[in-house]
């Protein structure tokens, strides 16, 4: 793989530790402002309602710029946020830090996730992608862990410089490592909304929601429920977090390995696996042993479903994929959202913590249900054309190199050839 493909995963990583850092270190922010825990939880909230605003908005604005520039811009804006809240001296500036960092984000993953896709072959595009997403899974495992014992041990003040560091490290990397590409002319804001009329398009970012929603409202309370179901201490959870972690590593590896070759097929059987695991999540809560395997398994199975699904919706919004690419990262925070809210109504209504596994099982059976749909109507329609944007170099290798272009990247046709869709 690329080196360059090293700094894409660097900036992952530093993005994957400061958005879910701060979950650890809501006390020690609380107390430093004179604010409850529910009022620092808008640091929570702030941050996923920037991600899904920004994503679309940092897209567009970044067609004006080549594609490697506008990632070190990213970068930069990273940085500036969680200066901003390391520095804070009060608490509306820490949010304000917070959703600055947060408008990097989706546009960050889903620009990153055309380049990455731009610099390997077609039939390694998705290991590519897994390569770039082995930076957030490592988060979990390394970057939280750490973050919240200095944030606790030290302040959490150093956490955030620490990750602004990280910020500097990915931005030099980047502008060092990655190849420099034409800026996409032709693409404008009409032209990358079109891909939205596309069913197929549509399916995918709502399996993506459904899905790994599922994950989450599992892991939204797995604190309250490892202590007082699984009947572990409160410190033992910082370690449970780093087995989800390695889970979803697994996962990221093996559904890059996979979903170039079999994509479908690796949907639907992470899906059902991953329902049936959130299903037996609500007995194996209660077990010590049991609950440590299964938060392996649901953090393996929902990463294992993130390469294909980006992928996806990459190859099906062909013309025009960054944009698409970057609402689909908006949609993984969009189900982790809607996901947490629906478990706690079912808590809210006394079945208790492991009730919210039933909520993660099905929503995953709502991502199959959809992926089932999506099958049947490539069946029904299993060739259609495509209209690469300008056939431009570098964005036709980015959604598979399927836009009628010679080695020169000038076009063989003013007509688009038809291409049988993925899966």
């Amino acid at each position: 793989m690329p080196l360059a493909l090293l700094a894409l995963a660097i900036g992952a990583f530093g993005i994957g530790t400061t958005e879910f850092v701060i979950l650890g270190l809501l006390p020690e922010v609380a107390g430093a402002f004179e604010v409850s825990i529910p009022t620092a939880g808008l640091l929570v909230s702030g941050y996923a309602i920037g991600v899904l605003l920004g994503a679309p908005l940092m897209t567009v604005l970044g067609t004006r710029v080549s594609r490697k520039r506008m990632l070190i811009l990213l970068m930069g804006l990273f940085v500036l946020g969680n200066v901003l809240t390391a520095l804070a001296p009060a608490f509306g500036v820490i949010l304000l830090g917070r959703v600055v960092a947060s408008f990097t984000h989706g546009a960050f993953f889903g620009i990153g996730s055309v380049v990455a896709a731009d610099l390997v072959a077609p039939d390694r595009k998705a290991a590519a992608l897994s390569t770039m997403f082995t930076g957030l899974t490592l988060a979990n495992v390394v970057g939280v862990p750490l973050g919240t014992l200095v944030g606790q041990s030290v302040s959490w003040r150093l956490t955030f410089v620490l990750v602004a560091a990280i910020g500097v490290l990915g931005a030099a990397g980047i502008a060092r490592l990655v190849p420099e590409r034409p800026r996409p002319e032709g693409v404008h804001l009409r032209h990358e909304l079109a891909v939205f009329r596309n069913v197929q398009v549509l399916l995918a970012m709502g399996m993506t929601v459904l899905g790994f929603g599922g994950v989450f409202a599992a892991l939204t309370y797995v604190k309250p429920m490892m202590t007082d179901v699984a009947g572990f201490s409160e410190g033992a959870v910082t370690w449970l977090l780093v087995v989800v972690g390695l889970g979803m590593m697994v996962g990221n590896a093996v559904g890059g390995r996979l979903a170039d070759r079999y994509p479908m097929p690796l949907l639907f059987a992470s899906l059902i696996a991953l329902a049936g695991v959130l299903a037996l999540f609500t007995v194996t809560a209660h077990d010590r042993v049991g609950s440590v395997l299964t938060l392996f398994l649901i953090g393996a199975l929902g990463f294992a479903t993130v390469p294909p699904l980006q992928k996806r919706v990459m190859d099906n919004a062909a013309g025009a994929p960054t944009l698409a690419s970057a609402v689909n990262i908006g949609a993984f925070n969009l189900g982790n959202a809607v996901a947490a809210w629906l478990g706690g109504l079912v808590i809210d209504a006394g079945h208790g913590y492991a009730s919210a596994n039933w909520v993660g099982a099905g929503l995953a059976l709502g991502a199959l249900a959809l992926a089932a749909l999506a099958l049947a109507l490539e069946r029904r329609t299993p060739t259609r054309s495509r209209m690469v944007a300008g056939h431009l170099p570098g964005v036709a290798e980015a959604v598979g190199g399927q836009s009628g272009q010679g080695d020169s990247g000038v076009p063989e046709s003013a007509t688009p050839r038809p291409v049988r869709l993925p899966g």
